[in-house]
């Protein structure tokens, strides 16, 4: 019997249902596809409201008045479980205490109750208008002051992505990161957002390595690359398949880091829904290449 020590790291795969918003997909309709696929994980959006396009259908994102547990039974006879609700309005603009703030909240004790573990948060993809960056970071401060001491009290983790202004720059991210010493805020590492945003994913992901949660794995195209890189802070998703674009072999360094550390948690695969499978493909390929355990 192998001992709990030399066990190795067990990392799993899951998906962002921002996968499927082009295919105007519902959320059951992304349960069905992770259950065919054997991929146990599922992140998705949430909606602090009513949507026309969600309510008929044609939206792969939950609504916060959907019943928590009623969910959580139905993704159970899926066999599918969340990774991590996304909650990412900009918290580093003007209506980030006021409009960002209650929505995190609202998520984290729905989180709580459909047995999610984690919450993503960000800042902005600009610079906020009208706020000099000591504002906007002492505005943050206390969004994510006021976020964790509800994160604590439920146990849910709060996550930092970066997708931003504030939070692909490292410095500013470790910043943010000592905002609150809390083991419930915690960065979720994109590597194709730190990559357009013209940082090396790689050092980025060392830097942080003990705050790592979960991993968003994304590549970029080349076209985009040149397009974009170093001029923008965020991608929503990759249009060309995981492990074609030029951002593979920072992806392979990282998961290759990540193995190094014995780090434990969900890849969740972010390319859109036309290259899925052949990203998921590529991935649980490359982790069998690496000799990283997966499920």
């Amino acid at each position: 019997m192998i001992s709990a020590e030399s066990r190795p790291a067990m990392m799993t795969i899951g998906f962002h249902t921002d996968a499927f918003n082009g295919s105007y997909w519902s959320f059951d309709k992304c349960l069905d596809w992770a259950q065919r696929n054997g991929v146990g994980r599922i992140e998705c959006g949430l909606i602090d409201g009513v949507s026309w396009l969600h309510g008929l259908g044609y939206q792969p994102h939950v609504a916060l008045y959907e019943d928590p547990v009623l969910l959580r039974r139905k993704m159970d006879r899926y066999g599918v479980r969340f990774s991590q609700v996304d909650a990412a309005f900009p918290l580093s603009g003007e209506e980030g205490l006021t409009r960002g703030v209650p929505y995190v909240l609202k998520s984290i004790a729905w989180a709580a109750q459909v047995g999610c573990p984690c919450v993503d948060t960000t800042d902005g993809l600009r610079a906020p208008e009208g706020l000099e960056a000591g504002e906007a970071m002492a505005l943050m401060k206390r969004c994510y002051t006021q976020i964790l001491r509800v994160a604590e009290a439920h146990e849910v983790v709060v996550n930092i992505e970066p997708h931003g202004f504030f939070t692909t720059n490292p410095e500013a991210m470790a910043e943010m990161l000592g905002f609150v010493c809390s083991p419930f805020l915690r960065m979720n590492m994109d590597t194709g957002n730190t990559f357009i945003a013209g940082r090396d994913p790689v050092a980025f992901l060392r830097r942080f390595l003990a705050k790592v949660s979960p991993v968003h794995v994304k590549d970029v195209s080349r076209a985009l690359a040149e397009a974009l890189r170093g001029g923008a802070t965020g991608i929503a998703l990759s249009h060309c398949a995981i492990g074609e674009g030029v951002n593979a072999e920072n992806i392979r360094s990282c998961l290759t880091l990540l193995r190094d550390a014995g780090w434990e948690g969900n890849l969740s695969l972010e390319c859109d829904g036309s290259v899925i499978e052949d990203s998921l493909t590529w991935l649980k390929r490359t982790l069998n290449e690496l000799g990283i355990a997966h499920e």
